[in-house]
């Protein structure tokens, strides 16, 4: 049995669809049509009632929402994978910590500049609401970099973590210097196995 994933191109499900490729998982990807910043057709609320992507059908039936907790899971089920590390180990425990970080103030940061009617509703405080996210996301990249411990995120291994920081790197829209997490979005996208859905996604971007 396989899985069913929902996204559209250059959206958040392009990480998912990274974790299902590395762990070798058996899927089928339906993308819909529409461009990202608009709304996603009405009729695929009844694929998920919150209208967002991604989202995943598990092989079981049932649906799973929330990047991070479809990678927490994706993780664990393919063990051998290596998607993150060993459960019960100090980097496990750092995994579960930034990639819920990740997707708490990172990806938040990033709905909020794209969609501020949905964080306010006077028209006027539209570009505030950006800004602040903005700056927001700048800050919160910048405590990350400082945590980079080896090559990648945890280490030296590569996991679906640092994969979903490149994804929203290629989203910022903030000027800092972060070394390290830039370093890491080049080796992401120069992955054998990530590389090309990265360029399906976002290009050389």
């Amino acid at each position: 049995m396989s899985y069913t994933l929902y996204n559209r191109p250059g959206s958040g499900g392009f990480v998912v669809e990274a974790a299902l490729t590395l762990a070798d998982a058996p899927f089928e990807l339906i993308e819909l049509d529409s461009k990202v910043g608009t709304p996603l057709p009405e009729s695929f609320r009844a694929t998920n009632p919150w209208g967002q992507v991604p989202t995943l059908i598990l092989p079981d039936g049932a649906t799973m929402t929330e990047t991070s907790a479809i990678l927490i899971l994706l993780a664990l089920r393919f063990p051998d994978k290596r998607l993150a590390p060993p459960p019960g180990t100090p980097a496990h425990a750092a995994f579960l910590r930034w990639t819920i970080f990740a997707n708490v103030n990172l990806y938040e940061a990033v709905i909020r500049r794209g969609y501020p009617f949905r964080f306010t509703d006077d028209r006027e405080g539209y570009d505030a609401v950006r800004s602040a996210a903005i700056r927001r996301m700048d800050e919160a990249l910048a405590l990350v970099d400082a945590h980079v411990a080896g090559p990648f995120l945890l280490g030296e291994e590569m996991t679906v973590a640092d994969v979903y920081l490149a994804m929203l790197l290629a989203w910022h829209r903030g000027d800092i210097e972060i070394p390290r997490l830039s370093r890491i979005v080049v080796a992401v996208r120069d992955h054998p196995v990530v590389g090309p859905i990265w360029r399906r996604h976002y290009g050389e971007r």
